[in-house]
């Protein structure tokens, strides 16, 4: 299965997750990212992250069903 890169840029020192997932347009809302992080199917740097409020800064890459999102 390909995954769909997505680049994003940030224009501070980091986003947390749930907003990273929003400003991606992964997820309508933050309530829907809330529950994707939640039930463990967001991924950051290869590794399920359940944290939503974890600080994703510059060089990061996460995982959501078939995308993937470089942070830069």
């Amino acid at each position: 299965m390909a995954q769909e890169k997505i680049q994003v840029t940030i224009k501070t020192e980091f986003i947390k997750l749930d907003s990273l997932l929003k400003f991606a347009g992964l997820c309508d809302t933050g309530g829907f990212a809330k529950e994707l992080v939640q039930q463990g199917a967001v991924s950051v740097n290869g590794e399920v992250c359940t944290m939503r409020g974890k600080k994703i800064r510059s060089g990061d890459v996460v995982s959501v069903d078939k995308f993937v999102v470089e942070v830069q």
